[in-house]
């Protein structure tokens, strides 16, 4: 079930482009071509704008969605004959459009709210499959590119908690060692072990970035293709509306990779591990010639490589987009009426 801020900021922009009274009015009487809403969600929603602990998020996607409707790249001042919510409904397949909204079965529309994420993805569904397919991983990744800096982190906490307490290898760590080490160590890593978990940091940075560099090779084709799905640019265009991490509006639209190909002319995609980071993280940037202007353009960003339910836990990658989103190439702002 999706969390109240995103019910609020995916529901309220799609009232914001089927109604033009104001908030209160769309929730207390939803246009009926909001669909996919059900009535506890409303009262939800109707709660939370009672309490008054949310007025930016309600008003940001409110005014979002007015703009949306009236932009000459959005709806034109069309009154939609559908919006439907995706709510916790997930797409089959690998290669999604992200997309919460979708109005008249034509318009893709993702709610981005302080966010800089663009994916959160398993290591091995990024370095080795390019994002490309995916599968369940069989086993831990620090444990697979890292084993004997994990392990020695692993015997380091060991011993730190108490030697009698867990098994030896961490390969043997069961369900309930797991949630003990997560509770013992969920605060910042005791002096003891600071230098271990720095070494492991370092050995999976950079076998992170090896087996990335090792899955592309030095194909061009391959290395553009990995950008665009960073960057998630899908066969369709979409939308984005929402405000990123310093609550400045974010309104584009997202080109395809077609779209993309006749503007920028692709030059180069690197990787590099940052050791210094203090959690395992590979920098990428790519590099690419504007073809209307003749200039150079970077895009620049990160994954993290980190335990996603505590220490010792599993290990996700989030890739993160260090260059804003308004110099993002691909990413073009919606004109407003």
């Amino acid at each position: 079930m999706p969390d109240l801020r995103t019910e609020l900021t995916e529901i309220v922009t799609g009232l914001g482009m089927l109604c033009d009274h104001s908030i209160d009015v769309a929730l207390a009487a939803p246009p009926p071509q909001m669909l996919n809403v059900t009535t506890d969600t409303l009262k939800r929603l109707t709660k939370a704008r009672a309490s008054r602990d949310y007025p930016k998020l309600f008003n940001d996607a409110w005014i979002n969605g007015r703009i949306f409707a009236e932009s000459p790249d959005g709806l034109r001042g069309r009154t939609p004959l559908r919006v439907e919510w995706k709510g916790t409904h997930k797409s089959p397949g690998n290669k999604q459009i992200p997309s919460d909204l979708r109005i008249d079965y034509v318009y893709l529309v993702s709610c981005k709210y302080m966010s800089n994420i663009l994916y959160n993805s398993s290591p091995a569904n990024l370095f080795d499959r390019l994002l490309i397919t995916r599968h369940r991983a069989s086993k831990s990744w620090y444990l697979e590119v890292a084993p004997t800096e994990y392990q020695n982190l692993y015997a380091a906490c060991r011993n730190y908690l108490g030697p009698n307490t867990f098994s030896s290898s961490v390969k043997n760590l069961s369900v309930q060692d797991r949630g003990q080490m997560k509770t013992a160590l969920a605060r910042n890593w005791p002096e003891p072990l600071i230098e271990h978990y720095h070494r492991l940091c370092r050995a999976v940075s950079r076998a992170s970035t090896h087996r990335w560099q090792e899955a592309m090779g030095n194909q061009s084709s391959v290395r553009e293709e990995m950008l665009w799905s960073l960057l998630r640019l899908q066969a369709a265009p979409y939308f984005v509306l929402g405000a990123d991490s310093k609550s400045h509006p974010m309104r584009y639209r997202v080109d395809t990779p077609w779209d993309f190909r006749q503007r920028y002319a692709f030059r180069s995609f690197d990787l590099h591990p940052d050791v210094d980071a203090g959690q395992p993280t590979v920098r990428w940037n790519a590099n690419l010639l504007d073809q209307r202007s003749s200039l150079q353009v970077q895009v620049e960003g990160h994954v993290e490589v980190r335990w996603s339910h505590g220490r010792f836990s599993s290990v996700e990658a989030k890739v993160y987009l260090d260059t804003p989103y308004e110099a993002t190439p691909g990413y073009n702002k919606l004109r407003c009426s």
